[in-house]
């Protein structure tokens, strides 16, 4: 009874439903910076999704069937003010590999995925995604970049619905006019824009009035300029929002104008379905021609893109979540933000949406915008319906060029250089899966994400297989792991310890100190094992120096035998003794004595405990004595 209490708690709803932190202090100041960025964000998804959507290789509606469940989901899911749920150009990218440009299909994976999402949510796996964030999302310049190729299709390809033979310099120079138009766009905002004011001007301190403008913020519910109130607000994309939305308008005004004239130089969208999706069961099967697929056909036919979208969707997601809340000091929850994203994927699919995820470039519209609360998503959300009802008419006459535009815009501010000048003076092996993920995803993109991921993958093994040791030379060995203990690790220790202490010319003690060990698993016991047993035929002693709880505990309860461990290195060195006992002789205790440091052989600092009787006990047996403090030593990787 009690964890059912616990999970109906006020505390754990809040914690489920966080939309009800902040709609109870909600306030009109609020309600007016949530519908400028709601608009501004709603302007700049509606050409983003007619373009993203002829990159996924589906009929334009499909981007806008996409675009407006995930406001009305992060509504009441989300836990960042800032993310925006939507098409995006990578996952437009993997649903065009893994769907074969079938709605169907797209559909059926956006059901799928979710489902995947939101069991990974109720799991609880999402702090287990940040070891993946680094090494998937470490060669993100790569994967921002590669969309940039997937315009030359929206725009080359012939248009179904119209039949004309163009100029082949037509499209081109659609296309150049209308990112030209964009940049000039964006130029003059970073003139106009208080945020970039930087760029022709020294910045001038900002009013209270422009501050409470620009942000208000719901943790604090306090506008920036007050002393209580640390938000930052976020410059990461600067611009007029609408200047896609008035690109597109103008290019679709000129082809309708050649449209009218009975000449159309230009290769348009063509016909698209007016009005609003039908709500529907995703389709769990498809009939062809020849014969009806199954539901287990489709999913084998879609193989691997049923892990690769929702990994990559979540990755994305969180990844661009955490991002803004770090730049806006707030948190978000990693697994509300997996149920938040599954369950638009999941509800999506019944309105015939293919799979999103958040967009980096609409939520830092959307914060420079001045978002208060996720609010600002069920404007963008109605504005997106507004234009399915209304507009769908005009959508035909835009140039398939003005949205290729929109795409190199949207991913070109994406994609920082300076990452591999970063990279190469801080830690030049970061680059590999950058490289590695950016020349394959030129083939294809999703083997530029699994080849990065698998790289970062070999490189943290072999930091977990190598690890960094701390040797301390003398009549006894000190070794030292730097880091933790794992089974990729026992051999690369094992033969650390074996070469410096047994392969000697006269075999010595060793102590392992495992300060830095915080667990072990079967495999490490059995290496430590085969390390005793080693050393008990050499007539030596390993003793364990330093042992955690959880460690000790392992190594008691696989019962090893000759296992010796003390708290600290003193006392490991007080307790050093004859070890013919184990030879089979009889065991000769051997007292101690300390030296002082000034008397300490070879000119090594520290204090030395060494054997009355010198080397050799008094039946033969070697002598345990140990040399130098811990900090005395050496470390070396074990390559």
């Amino acid at each position: 009874m009690a964890p059912m209490s616990c999970c109906c708690s006020p505390a754990a709803v809040r914690r489920r439903l966080p939309v009800l932190a902040w709609l109870p202090r909600y306030s009109l100041q609020w309600l007016k910076m949530d519908l400028i960025a709601g608009l501004s964000v709603g302007l700049t998804v509606i050409p983003q999704a007619l373009a993203y959507a002829e990159v996924a290789g589906l009929p334009p509606q499909y981007g806008l069937y996409s675009a407006f469940m995930g406001c009305f989901v992060y509504l009441i899911l989300g836990t960042s003010r800032d993310v925006t749920l939507g098409p995006t150009a990578i996952m437009s990218l993997l649903v065009s590999s893994y769907t074969f440009h079938e709605p169907a299909y797209a559909v059926l994976l956006a059901f799928l995925s979710g489902c995947i999402q939101l069991a990974m949510g109720f799991l609880c796996l999402g702090p287990s995604l940040r070891r993946w964030e680094g090494g998937t999302l470490a060669s993100s310049p790569a994967l921002r970049t590669s969309p940039s190729r997937a315009c030359g299709p929206p725009v080359l390809s012939p248009s179904p619905t119209h039949a004309t033979s163009p100029s082949p310099r037509s499209p081109v120079a659609s296309g150049i006019s209308s990112v030209c138009s964009l940049l000039a766009g964006q130029g003059s905002c970073w003139i106009s824009s208080p945020a970039q004011s930087s760029k022709v001007s020294p910045p001038l301190p900002p009013s209270p009035s422009a501050s409470g403008r620009s942000r208000t913020c719901w943790d604090c519910a306090t506008p920036p300029g007050s002393s209580s109130c640390k938000c930052i607000t976020s410059s990461a994309m600067s611009g007029t929002p609408a200047r896609n939305a008035l690109v597109v308008s103008f290019a679709a005004l000129v082809a309708y104008s050649f449209e009218v004239t009975g000449h159309q130089p230009f290769i348009l969208t063509g016909k698209i379905v007016e009005g609003l999706p039908p709500v529907q069961v995703p389709p769990f099967s498809v009939t062809t021609a020849n014969r009806t697929v199954s539901f287990a056909e489709m999913a084998q036919d879609m193989g691997a893109g049923l892990a690769v979208v929702p990994l990559m969707g979540l990755l994305e997601s969180i990844a661009v979540a955490k991002s803004f809340a770090s730049q806006n000091n707030y948190r978000v929850d990693a697994n509300q933000e997996l149920l938040a994203i599954g369950l638009t994927n999941v509800l999506g699919s019944f309105v015939s949406s293919y799979p999103v995820t958040g967009s980096f470039g609409r939520t830092a519209v959307n914060a420079q915008s001045g978002v208060c609360t996720p609010a600002g998503g069920l404007v963008t959300g109605v504005l997106v319906l507004l234009s399915l009802g209304c507009l769908t008419s005009l959508f035909p006459y835009i140039p398939k060029a003005a949205l290729a535009a929109v795409i190199i815009m949207a991913v070109a501010p994406l994609c920082d250089p300076r990452i591999v000048r970063t990279l190469w003076r801080v830690k030049r092996l970061d680059l590999l899966p950058l490289c590695v993920t950016f020349l394959l995803c030129f083939w294809e993109v999703q083997y530029g994400i699994l080849a990065g991921t698998l790289v970062s993958g070999l490189i943290l093994l072999h930091s977990v297989a190598r690890p960094q040791m701390k040797v301390s030379e003398g009549p006894v060995l000190v070794v030292q792991p730097a880091s933790g203990l794992h089974f990729p690790a026992v051999e690369a220790l094992r033969e650390a310890i074996v070469s410096r202490a047994l392969e000697a010319p006269r075999p010595r003690c060793a102590v392992l100190d495992c300060t830095h060990v915080c667990s072990a698993d079967y495999t490490v016991v059995l290496g430590l094992a085969g390390l005793l047993e080693d050393f008990r035929s050499h007539g030596v002693t390993l003793a364990f120096v330093g042992l955690q709880v959880p460690v000790l505990r392992v190594l008691l309860s696989a019962d090893l035998s000759h296992l010796q461990h003390f708290p600290t290195l003193e006392e490991a060195g007080g307790c050093s003794r004859v070890t013919g006992d184990e030879l089979g002789q009889p065991s000769v205790p051997t007292p101690c004595r300390r030296r002082p440091a000034g008397q300490n052989p070879g000119g090594r600092e520290g204090q030395t405990l060494e054997s009355e009787s010198g080397e050799l006990g008094d039946d033969g047996g070697t002598v345990c004595a140990l040399s130098g403090p811990l900090v005395a030593g050496s470390w070396f990787s074990g390559l």
